[in-house]
């Protein structure tokens, strides 16, 4: 199983001070999407899904309100990943919260934020 560790946080120097939290929530998403990736295909399209999450996760830290609002919350944010994966996140303060990492195949009312 491939783990992902972010390894982006904070620091002295750098200009962004955001800081990024899983919930459980989307930390559970993350791990299915994973388990799905490993069964239907190669650890290749699941590194490249990695560096497109690492990619995506940087943008976010670096400015928070790239992303629009959610049409069902104007307090969380969303951001496509894919055309099948969304991520949905809500900023308070200095914490972006990484609330679901949602698969666009289910149904839109599974999605719970």
């Amino acid at each position: 199983m491939v783990k992902f560790i972010l390894t982006i946080q904070p620091g002295k120097y750098m200009k962004s001070t955001y800081k990024i939290i899983w919930t459980d929530e989307a930390f559970k998403n993350l791990e299915n999407i994973i388990a799905y990736l490993e069964k239907f295909w190669t650890e290749k399209e699941i590194r490249k899904f990695a560096r497109l999450l690492d990619k995506q996760l940087i943008l976010i830290r670096k400015n928070p309100a790239l992303y629009p609002f959610s049409k069902k919350s104007n307090e969380i944010r969303k951001s496509v990943l894919t055309k099948q994966i969304t991520l949905y996140y809500r900023i308070i303060e200095t914490e972006i919260y990484l609330i679901a990492l949602f698969d666009s195949r289910q149904n839109p009312e599974k999605l719970i934020i």
